[in-house]
């Protein structure tokens, strides 16, 4: 049977069905255009298989039973270390065992066509689907192209590291069994996580990282977390170079180290960053080219158009990794559900030339307020500019920090460790970022993210009285140490 050649004409041709791609098409939708969803692989999206869930639940049942071995009462009726095969069924089911059927009924419920398939632009609003049921479609958009084709691994100068077979973090998220011993690259979020998580599954793990342990933060907090996987057998070698791996006779991984030593290891993960997954999109036919890198990357202005486009026309756009300024789920739902409500806005005339920050078309917490967890045990959040970043945009900036050490986190569990900072405006008295690590911290950034994107004053924001006895406290221990 010979493939059909179908063309189909939407008002939004959306490319890629993850989490950033359905809320884009979901938000046009919504504003009464139509959408299809063009995805290779499974609707949802690597948040939903290979990222954000299964990762955190591999990381939760250690968390929970670390959390009960540190409150007196609770440490002495546990007597059991985590059961590793349980904790893998209950990551394939919050994976959905990798099956889409959930995903793909939300999306033929809220209106949205879906085309399995690789796409890629040919011409202006003009986009070619070689379909994965053999057929190929031609698709025209009459306002808008969406680029929400996520991002994809980095891969680190070493030697032998083509051939041989290693991890990236969709084999680590997903993988059937722990390995006895586990090598991870790289010292940020992903290799953080996960090399806490197998360890508290029953690895020996070694953590190699060219520079710093999640050096995007302020060291002290970095530190706690560190502290945290020394605590659970986690060997960490900072500012130290892997040269080189190979695969040694009886199946296991050696990897070279330039320092000099070497490790050995079932299984090597690596977790060294990730970039745009722009290529075979066609870009370079519209004359974007590569940087410098070898990678494509996109100039994308506050409603996610993408800038620079020769020929120009507001017509392409790009969302979440693919967009490349924040390579976080949740920042890239809040760019999609902005970017979907502009192209429907352009598309009825409502919405001419830039939109305004903070309104419902911009993405304008971008550049102030967006906040990250690291979901170790002790966790990391933060929000907004750290002191360091806050001085070098301009800002007439200062800070105040303090350890976590009230009622509540005494309360939480036996000898609580943790860390807070604020950083300030001076100029205008009003919360730039803020930082916290300790046990289960995330759940005090969401006030963060409110007093910064709200431009709190300070002395509004001592009103803000934090309930007696939690963790909360430390707030009121901070504008305290300011002054307040």
């Amino acid at each position: 049977m010979m493939p059909e050649a179908i063309s189909r004409e939407f008002d939004v041709v959306v490319i890629g069905a993850g989490a950033v791609g359905e809320n884009v098409a979901d938000r046009v939708v919504q504003g009464g255009l139509t959408a299809v969803l063009v995805e290779a692989e499974l609707v949802g999206g690597e948040c939903s298989y290979w990222a954000c869930m299964p990762s955190k639940a591999l990381l939760r049942p250690g968390a929970a039973l670390h959390g009960a071995q540190t409150a007196p009462g609770a440490k002495e009726a546990v007597t059991r270390t985590l059961d590793a095969a349980a904790v893998l069924r209950r990551r394939d089911v919050l994976a959905s065992n990798w099956q889409d059927d959930g995903q793909v009924k939300w999306v033929e419920d809220t209106g949205i066509e879906l085309i399995r398939g690789h796409a890629w632009l040919t011409a202006p609003k003009s986009v070619e689907v070689a379909g994965l049921d053999g057929n190929s479609y031609q698709l025209q958009a009459r306002h808008a192209v969406v680029l929400a084709t996520g991002s994809a691994p980095n891969t680190p100068p070493v030697k032998g590291l083509q051939g041989v077979q290693v991890w990236g973090t969709r084999e680590a998220t997903s993988a059937k069994e722990v390995p006895p011993r586990l090598a991870v690259l790289g010292g940020g979020v992903a290799g953080t996580e996960l090399a806490q998580a197998y360890a508290r599954l029953g690895s020996t793990v070694t953590l190699v990282a060219r520079s710093g342990l999640l050096g995007k933060f302020p060291a002290e907090a970095a530190g706690l977390v560190a502290a945290g996987l020394r605590a659970d057998g986690v060997e960490i070698r900072l500012n130290t170079s892997t040269e080189s791996i190979r695969e040694n006779d009886d199946g296991t991984l050696s990897l070279q180290l330039g320092d000099g030593s070497s490790v050995t290891a079932e299984k090597v993960l690596v977790a060294t960053g990730r970039h745009p997954a722009l290529q075979g999109l066609g870009l370079e036919s519209l004359g974007l080219d590569p940087n410098e890198a070898g990678h494509l990357a996109l100039r994308v202005d506050n409603s996610g158009l993408v800038e620079g486009v020769p020929g120009g026309g507001s017509w392409l756009y790009a969302v979440g990794d693919a967009a490349g300024k924040n390579l976080f789920t949740h920042q890239g739902k809040y760019e999609a559900r902005a970017t979907g409500d502009a192209i429907a806005a352009r598309a009825k005339g409502e919405l001419e030339g830039a939109a305004h920050d903070w309104s419902r078309f911009a993405q304008t917490a971008n550049e102030h307020a967006v906040p990250s967890v690291v979901f170790t045990d002790p966790e990391l959040a933060a929000v907004g500019r750290t002191l360091e970043t806050a001085q070098k945009d301009g800002y007439n900036a200062s800070s105040v920090e303090l350890p976590i050490q009230v009622a509540g986190s005494s309360l939480h569990s036996e000898n609580y460790e943790g860390w807070a900072q604020l950083v300030i405006d001076e100029d205008h008295k009003v919360l730039l970022g803020a930082t916290f690590a300790g046990p289960d911290v995330a759940e005090l950034l969401h006030a963060a993210t409110i007093a910064v994107v709200g431009e709190v004053p300070l002395d509004r924001l001592w009103h803000a009285v934090p309930s007696y006895p939690t963790v909360s406290e430390v707030w009121l221990r901070l504008l305290e140490k300011y002054g307040l």
